[in-house]
């Protein structure tokens, strides 16, 4: 059945909807006045985690349980029992260690349930990133609230991890005070724990409120006088919070916030050169947000009487000349929106800089939804197929561009897109470098002699991914692709590489979520092989066999971005442990990329005939090659394969029968061991445990005494392959 179709029924629109409510993160404008904006009696606002911020034990149990075959209700039935003396209630205090815990919980949970119950496995998901992400109509009240000027807390029964950390998955930013039971040595309902709690913010009882999806610690904090909201749904109490503050919590616009001070914008300036350019006098107040999502360019919603606009503008500062380019956004998005690309309707390109202090362009404002996790949870794995479907379709129609129609001829330069990439690249992170990355080096060596030709030349993206994406609120439709700063003209397949990246990364990476451990057949997400291939079939184009080159490329090209970023970071403009975390997210991400790098030596070392050894040809046609690429040409010789020493072996049979055995057996280890591990291992090496090491890895090293006890200088052989091609 056609995707139109689909959309047409009845039941699936009632589905679309129900995403779009949890989605949207707001209302209309004027839907609701407010009586007074923060002025009221309450001067702090105090969350619990579970339940309130993220998802409830209670609720990860019955999930849990359904999926382990464990008779219904048998996890929290644990959890009360004993009351305050309870397995529960002692770690919660931080009076028993995660593994007595463990075994004195798992024994009651398999008296009550008559059966063998694994709570090592309920453990594991109840601290798992796939139920530990806040709630976002929760982020967006925290934000709203503390941009009113109040105070905000957590106030949390919480254990310790067995790294001896706290389970806190929370930005701590958000929050003035934070109150683990754990930490403290007791536990709600104890009065003594609130009292704490507001001794901190320096805040009567009568001054805050207080939520909790429990009862006795609801009525523990009433009875000091504190205000209370019963959290059942997260929405229905963020509502109730809103009618007590007196202010709203969730933005009209989604996705925006009140404009930061260090980005404030004269409005009488803006509000006159908006009635000249729209040719009015329209009354009211000029109304202005900042959108809160991806500004290299910091970008506003921008309200005058009925007119909806969104006004993008280059930061204030001294800039590189071809940095922050508003002029080319502008000049591509025009140009595009003839061509039938869905991008946001420009109205006006204004380079004089006394209006809002740098030049700035307008659009129409496009109302949808923007997905930030790749994941798209609270959706169907129909509705989820349907999203990358568009977002491939939608990619296929920007490379199906014709330029010289769209007097985009002149955009960028045309060929050698990649080789531009990686010598720019390269040449950013050594002016940037503040230590040797080994994984870096190899790709800096290894990149220019394995570039790929490039078949076409079209408009690129540059940051083409889900998040950058409008969609209808009721269907798979994509309405408006965004942010066109980084385009240009250059490969298109580097740019279906980088909308792949998300499927590489852990779920909780702090950049962005990734999907790498999620089961995508569950989810209804293709992998990336699948996307690559419904890009060639949508394109009518071969799919490329040098597909793990692109995504190295990738992800060196976001490694050397990083790099920058942790070098701007250590001049003061961020924290040390900032610097540090982004640091270390440099390195993550080029081994990543060089994971892709011995992937795509060990394709072309396969594809290698195997009938007689190669050496390099050294006749006039490997001199007129151009600089940089790969040579084909090889020639072969009637010699034995390993008769001349100074011939490079490419193939197995080139080999001495000793060796060759290795190889065979080295290769066997590979598939039957390594590669299925690295999901794991990369899930290892993006956790906090990344620093100590793996237990998977040391169990390989028990599998393998055969390389080590065999040819110990053989371990990095593959390596030294790459380098060499």
């Amino acid at each position: 059945m056609c995707l139109r179709r689909l959309l047409q029924s009845s039941q699936l629109q009632r589905t679309w909807r129900a995403a779009f409510l949890k989605h949207v993160q707001g209302r209309h404008p004027g839907a609701r006045r407010w009586m007074h904006s923060g002025g009221g009696p309450y001067r702090a606002v105090i969350f619990d985690m579970g339940g309130v911020l993220l998802p409830s034990p209670g609720s990860v149990a019955t999930e849990w349980e359904v999926q382990n075959h464990i008779p219904s209700g048998t996890i929290v039935k644990a959890l009360i029992s004993g009351g305050e003396n309870g397995p529960w209630m002692k770690f919660m205090r931080a009076e028993i260690t995660t593994e007595d815990f463990l075994q004195e919980f798992g024994r009651l949970c398999s008296e009550i349930s008559k059966t063998s119950v694994p709570v090592d496995s309920f453990f594991s998901l109840l601290t798992s990133d796939r139920v530990t992400k806040q709630f976002p109509v929760m982020t967006e009240a925290i934000t709203q609230i503390r941009a009113k000027g109040l105070q905000t807390a957590v106030l949390s029964n919480n254990f310790y991890l067995p790294n001896g950390k706290s389970f806190l998955p929370l930005d701590r930013k958000q929050f003035d005070v934070v109150v683990e039971s754990c930490l403290e040595g007791v536990c709600k309902p104890d009065p003594r724990i609130y009292k704490l709690c507001l001794e901190r913010l320096g805040r009567q009882p009568s001054e805050s409120i207080f939520l909790d999806d429990l009862g006795p610690n609801l009525k523990a904090a009433a009875s000091l006088g504190i205000h209370t909201i019963k959290v059942d749904d997260p929405e229905t109490a963020v509502k109730e919070l809103e009618t007590l503050l007196g202010f709203p919590l969730r933005m009209a616009v989604p996705n925006t916030r009140p404009v930061r001070k260090t980005m404030e914008i004269p409005k009488d300036a803006l509000e006159k050169y908006l009635k000249d350019l729209l040719g009015t006098q329209p009354t009211g107040p000029l109304e202005l947000l900042q959108f809160d999502h991806g500004q290299s360019n910091p970008t506003y919603y921008v309200k005058l009487a009925n007119h909806q606009l969104v006004l993008r503008k280059k930061p204030p500062g001294t800039l590189l000349p071809s940095a922050h380019a508003v002029e080319r956004e502008f000049r591509i998005m025009k140009a595009l929106a003839n061509a039938g690309v869905p991008v946001p309707k420009v109205l006006d390109l204004c380079e004089d800089s006394s209006i809002v202090g740098t030049p700035f362009y307008l659009m129409e404002y496009c109302p949808g939804l923007i997905y930030k996790d790749p994941s798209l949870p609270g959706l169907e794995p129909s509705q989820r197929r349907a999203i990358y479907t568009a977002m491939n379709r939608v990619l296929c129609k920007i490379h199906s561009v014709d330029l010289k129609a769209a007097g985009l001829e002149d955009y960028g330069k045309h060929g050698d897109y990649i080789a531009r990439q990686v010598q720019i690249w390269t040449k950013q992170y050594r002016a940037s470098e503040t230590s040797t990355i080994p994984a870096m080096e190899r790709l800096i060596e290894w990149l220019p002699l394995h570039l790929p030709r490039q078949r076409r030349t079209t408009v690129v993206h540059g940051d083409f991914r889900l998040d950058n994406l409008l969609f209808h609120p009721e269907t798979a439709e994509v309405v408006a692709v965004l942010d066109w700063e980084l385009s240009t003209l250059g490969d298109p397949l580097a740019n279906v590489a980088y909308n792949c990246l998300a499927h590489y990364l852990p779920s909780g990476f702090p950049i962005q979520p990734g999907l790498s451990g999620c089961d995508l057949t569950e989810l209804g997400i293709p992998t990336a092989e699948d996307y690559f291939r419904m890009y060639c079939l949508h394109m009518g184009i071969p799919p490329s066999e040098n597909w793990h080159f692109y995504v190295a490329f990738s992800f060196f090209r976001i490694a050397a971005i990083l790099q920058g970023v942790y070098k701007r970071s250590l001049t003061g403009q961020a924290s040390s442990a900032t610097a540090k975390q982004t640091g270390k997210l440099t390195e993550f991400m080029s081994n990543l990329a060089w994971d892709f790098a011995i992937k795509e030596g060990f394709r072309v070392f396969k594809e290698m005939p195997a009938t007689k050894p190669l050496t390099r040809s050294h006749h006039t046609w490997s001199l007129l090659r151009t600089p940089g690429t790969r040579s084909y040409v090889t020639s072969t010789d009637s010699s034995p394969a390993h008769a001349s020493k100074g011939a490079l072996i490419f193939s197995p049979e080139g080999l001495s029968p000793r060796v060759r055995e290795l190889y065979q057996r080295l290769k066997e280890f590979m598939e039957r061991h390594v590669y299925p591990a690295e999901p794991e291992l990369q899930r290892h090496q993006a956790s906090a445990e990344r620093w100590t090491p793996s237990p998977l890895v040391e169990d390989l090293k028990v599998k393998q005494p055969f390389v080590s006890t065999a040819q110990p200088q053989l371990v990095h052989w593959p390596y030294l392959f790459l380098l060499r091609q």
